[in-house]
């Protein structure tokens, strides 16, 4: 007969090295992303590490950043299309190198300023 003792499973302790495993849905992940949430708020709302959604699902991040971005692009120019003047003017100095820059001309000096040509 052997000696050892059986250990049952709530006996056991988990190995403090053994990783957790998380239900992570990359869908999820690209749908947060695009609303802009941060890693940070994203590992809080899956319970793991900023440094786990990093490493391993950095192209999902990626590709949600950019849907986001496209999204509002896209709302963008449905605004400036609808005629709203600040958007026309932002688009256009975004994508036409547009400015508000003013030409200021002065015809007298200050008082007590003198300027000699030489």
């Amino acid at each position: 007969m052997s000696s050892k003792k059986q250990i049952s499973k709530k006996e056991r302790k988990k190995s403090p090295g053994r990783p957790k495993k998380y239900d992570i849905d990359t869908e999820e992940i690209v749908k947060l992303s695009s609303f802009g949430c941060t890693n940070t708020e994203m590992a809080s709302f899956f319970g793991c590490s900023p440094d786990l959604l990093e490493k391993s699902y950095s192209d999902y991040i990626v590709k949600g950043k950019d849907q986001g971005k496209i999204r509002l692009r896209k709302l963008q120019w449905n605004s400036a299309e609808k005629g709203n003047v600040v958007m026309l003017i932002w688009l256009g100095k975004q994508y036409l190198g547009q400015s508000d820059k003013q030409e200021v001309t002065h015809t007298d000096l200050p008082e007590g300023f003198n300027v000699e040509l030489i």
